[in-house]
């Protein structure tokens, strides 16, 4: 993807529309709310005093085999030794043996109303959203609570700002939220198939505006002519809808947009886009999409298809308006029979685009949450929830990536990172890079959490020494190359995984002093012993033996 990282929600490959039946799109709000069911929650009855304030899914521990080495050894015994531990999962045990009830695959989603702004800085609301029993949480009111100025993201104010701003569009077939037809339209099927091109905020405001008027204008003219449209040809191909969706817009100039990042500083820490306890804040160097916000502008049938988030971390989305979105959710517990259906279907999971079937998925007892978001409405999408988008009314969206310094968000992150480097996927976090630099500076008093990332550290390590070793004895020269400040995490440039200290490093063109990082892996392929090949050390041993060793358990009763 030329070094930029997609936005929360873009899993678009190569697209090219499709024929389908004729679809009203003012129709299309009223075939999605009868099915959408919620959990209304409310927030002011908890005591802030008390200790029952919200029970927290307990977890059960597995039990982790002796061996000559744990994370509670020191660095020199680690470097010497070489022998790893297994690590535990914290997931949460949903049981997929029995059926689930017919009314219970459309499980009502959870749906917090706040009344106060105090209810929005709840400690309750950050332990519920981050809960991983929670695929999703709609956070009803939450710009009214804060007062959020969410006119700073209206077109209008948008036109105003950056007329000329660029906009990636995806050309899209409207069809009804629910449906998603192969291209003879004969039967519903999973690729979601679109074609992109670009254009600008001011052009796309244009074609947003236009549009609205177009269908106050048809709808002014079928309640004229009733009669003559039951007389209308049914060829599905005959009535099929081409739309665009803005997609992908770049807020993270400071400069450019400093009124609309500032507006967002009102929100909980844990929702912000910067926060300390935000591993993505730890990353060093930006990410667009994740730890920057990016804004959608859509028409009615705007899809944003299924996906799990860049290395399963959680997403913010806030409705700006007018109109309202159809959200599609499914647990993390349930990503691989998803994956399995992607595969039948010939559609990449990972990289592909897919709109899941839902008779599919309640046929094969997962359970779907399916809801409205309303402007001024906040999604939290919690780690590793897979879920999918597409716009009622004429809207524009804000979104961005969390990753919340908890068990449950670092070892799915970590669990993607590996998922990745088997399906040679880039991922897009730098999870070794991020956890040494959280290990440097956050103080960590969850125990599963600590004993994750020290055990990542420790693979780190070994993995490093090992490999030094290696390289020394062979004759090789490395050579010391300190980091400078906002240097960004290293991929290999063959095989896209991180590569992380030890650079293995080629000149492509000497003349340019153009120079390319490599993994040893692949390093190798090209040349067996390395000839040609700079090695490049970023930090010494010793460097992060003492990060390892400083690194320890906090407790919160010092």
């Amino acid at each position: 993807n030329n070094g930029y990282v997609t936005g929360p929600g873009d899993r678009y490959a190569n697209w090219a529309p499709c024929s389908v039946t004729p679809v009203d799109p003012l129709k299309l709000k009223a075939l999605s709310m009868g099915l959408s069911k919620e959990l209304k929650i409310l927030l002011i009855k908890v005591e802030s005093a008390g200790k029952q304030t919200f029970n927290v899914s307990e977890v059960e521990e597995k039990s982790i085999p002796l061996s000559k080495i744990s994370i509670k050894n020191t660095a020199s015994e680690l470097v010497r030794s070489c022998k790893g531990t297994k690590v535990f999962s914290v997931k949460p045990n949903i049981g997929i043996e029995t059926p689930i009830p017919q009314e219970k695959l459309n499980p009502p989603t959870p749906s917090i109303y706040l009344e106060s702004k105090r209810d929005a800085f709840s400690p309750v609301l950050l332990q519920f959203c981050t809960d991983p029993k929670n695929a999703v949480t709609v956070i009803r009111g939450l710009a009214g609570s804060l007062r959020l100025n969410l006119g700073l993201f209206s077109t209008k104010s948008l036109v105003e700002a950056n007329a000329e701003h660029a906009v990636e569009v995806r050309t899209q077939i409207q069809q009804p939220a629910d449906e998603n037809w192969d291209p003879s339209g004969a039967r519903q099927t999973w690729p979601c198939e679109s074609s992109r091109s670009h254009t600008t905020i001011a052009k796309y405001a244009q074609y947003q505006a236009s549009t609205f008027q177009e269908s106050l204008q048809e709808e002014k003219e079928s309640e004229n002519e009733e009669e003559g449209e039951q007389c209308k040809s049914s060829d599905p191909t005959s009535a099929t809808k081409i739309i665009k969706f803005g997609t992908n817009i770049d807020l993270s100039d400071p400069k450019r947009w400093k009124p609309q990042l500032q507006e967002l500083l009102k929100l909980p820490a844990f929702m912000r886009v910067e926060s300390s306890n935000n591993m993505l804040s730890h990353v060093g160097h930006t990410i667009l999409g994740m730890n920057t916000v990016q804004l959608y502008m859509k028409v009615p049938g705007s899809r944003t298809p299924g996906h799990q988030e860049n290395n399963n971390f959680c997403s913010v989305n806030i409705n700006i308006g007018p109109g309202d979105c159809e959200w599609f959710a499914v647990h993390e517990h349930y990503w691989e029979a998803i994956n399995k259906f992607c595969e039948k279907h010939g559609v990449d999971y990972l990289t592909g685009s897919w709109w899941p079937v839902l008779e599919d998925l309640y046929g094969t007892n997962i359970p779907v949450y399916r809801f409205i978001q309303r402007p001024g409405d906040l999604v939290w999408i919690n780690a590793g929830t897979v879920h999918w988008v597409q716009a009622v009314g004429w809207c524009n969206n804000i979104a961005w990536n969390v990753g919340p310094l908890n068990s449950y968000q670092y070892q799915l992150a970590l669990e993607r990172f590996e998922w990745n480097e088997v399906k040679k996927v880039k991922s897009i976090v730098p999870m070794i890079h991020v956890s040494w630099n959280v290990a440097r500076t956050i103080k960590i008093s969850d125990h599963d959490t600590f004993k994750m990332i020290k055990h990542c550290l420790m693979q780190s390590i070994k993995h490093i020494q090992i490999l030094r070793e290696q390289l020394v004895a062979a004759g090789k020269k490395i050579c010391y190359q300190s980091r400078v400040k906002d240097e960004p995490a290293y991929y290999c440039n063959e095989c896209d995984v991180e590569v992380f200290n030890l650079l293995f490093v080629t000149s492509e063109n000497s003349s340019k002093k153009s120079y390319v990082v490599h993994c040893e892996d692949c390093a190798r392929a090209k040349s067996p012993s390395l000839a040609g090949v700079v090695i490049l050390e970023q930090y010494r041993m010793e460097e992060l033996m003492k990060t390892y060793d400083s690194f320890t358990l906090v407790s919160l009763f010092l």
